[in-house]
């Protein structure tokens, strides 16, 4: 199959490259930094090639491993790497501020009674039941803009996927999708860095969603928020707090995540046509061309905090340290996956990291996978030729999410 990028370097890759060769990623790491968002693939292959752990001042002395397997041995160490503080602040450890999104903030055994409990709602049966929304909504969407020749597939299609679903399976109002959009930039890409912005966006999240906790309990519904309102920890009811946090967590992690998969994956098949015609001759291939697309374009970087004096490659780590582990860098590991940077739609042993690895792999891995593929098999049905309008104008995303938020289009009418 063809390769990941062009042949053409274009003025954004040259931009790119001056900010990579500027900066001194192993000391100064800093996964806000748009010349990161643009490219990050250079600056993980020249870290894991010279065998060091990067570190940031910047976001409190952050270390940040790239190689697969550093990555996997911290993932599979909770005792020694705690998920406490699952996104990494500049100003300070989240759980110092009593942030919970349990399961994915919190470490064994809570964590294993948490996940446990939230498993059902995540079963195939209730996942694929949304399948057909989620074809009716990508056929509703290419309606609004197949006439114009243009569009933008990131802010236009592929971020209303799985907005629409998650509101669906909170049981929140359709109409209210801007306001999660909303809260979905500032918690994920502006509230790390500015503290103030973080206070208010949970302000208004906490707000809203109490309201429709109360509302639940006065009337139930077959929703994700009555299902938490009669769930039991053990022998105990959930309490508001532990709600409000798995409703957090369903916002950040269903959303931004699968937007961003369903937007790297179309962006790169606007550079590969003849990938886009293998697809729509071979339509059997898809689950593996999904799961090569997202070892590819692995949206999501966890965090973890270093829970005891440890060291790693030498590292001497001390306990309180933040540790970033960008599992989308694992899975461009040459050790592990041979021609990595290439988009193989044919990659038949693809164990890729792209929902993580070990006790905290991403409990909605079957939904975005549905509603991966089944968005981009629409969409190549409905257009089935398309190419950027401009490679240099694509900005994607800074933070522990990654993905195109402008991908504007031209495709013949």
């Amino acid at each position: 199959m063809g390769p990941t990028k062009g042949d053409t370097v274009t003025d954004q890759q040259v931009e790119n490259q001056a900010g990579f060769e500027s900066t001194d990623w192993e000391t100064e790491f800093d996964h806000f930094s748009p010349v990161y968002a643009a490219d990050p693939y250079p600056i993980w292959r020249d870290l894991r090639e010279r065998r060091v752990i990067a570190r940031s001042s910047r976001f409190r002395g952050m270390w940040v491993p790239t190689s697969h397997r550093d990555i996997v041995a911290v993932a599979n160490d909770p005792a020694t790497f705690s998920s406490r503080s699952p996104i990494i602040a500049a100003y300070g450890a989240l759980a110092d501020f009593r942030l919970e999104v349990p399961p994915i903030s919190s470490d064994p055994p809570y964590h294993t009674e948490v996940r446990r409990l939230l498993l059902p709602f995540f079963g195939p049966k209730r996942i694929n039941a949304y399948q057909p929304q989620v074809e009716e909504l990508a056929h509703a969407l290419i309606d609004q803009f197949i006439g114009d020749g243009r569009c933008d597939a990131a802010t236009q299609f592929a971020r209303f996927i799985p907005v629409r679903i998650i509101a669906s399976m909170l049981g929140v109002p359709l109409e209210d999708e801007s306001l999660f959009l909303g809260w979905v930039h500032q918690l994920l890409e502006v509230a790390p860095t500015n503290f103030e912005q973080a206070a208010l966006g949970l302000m208004d999240f906490f707000s809203y969603f109490l309201t429709q906790v109360q509302a639940r309990r006065t009337e139930p519904r077959d929703d994700l928020i009555s299902f938490l309102l009669e769930a039991r920890l053990g022998d105990r009811p959930l309490n508001d707090q532990e709600i409000l946090g798995m409703c957090l967590l369903l916002l950040l992690a269903g959303i931004d995540t699968t937007w961003s998969a369903i937007g790297a994956t179309i962006w790169h098949l606007a550079q590969h046509p003849e990938q886009r015609q293998y697809l729509r001759e071979n339509p059997d291939c898809w689950p593996i061309a999904r799961e090569e697309f997202l070892r590819a374009y692995a949206p999501v970087t966890m965090a973890r905090e270093v829970n005891v004096d440890t060291e790693v490659l030498g590292c001497p780590m001390k306990a309180g340290e933040p540790l970033l582990l960008p599992f989308p860098a694992a899975n461009r590991d040459p050790e592990v996956f041979p021609d990595p940077d290439t988009v193989d739609l044919n990659r038949s042993e693809n164990r890729h990291l792209a929902f993580g690895v070990g006790i905290h792999r991403c409990l909605g891995s079957n939904l975005a996978r549905m509603e991966l593929e089944t968005a981009v098999r629409v969409f190549l049905d409905r257009i089935p030729e398309f190419e950027l309008e401009d490679p240099d104008a694509v900005r994607w995303s800074v933070g522990q999410v990654r993905g195109p938020r402008v991908l504007t289009l031209v495709f013949p009418t």
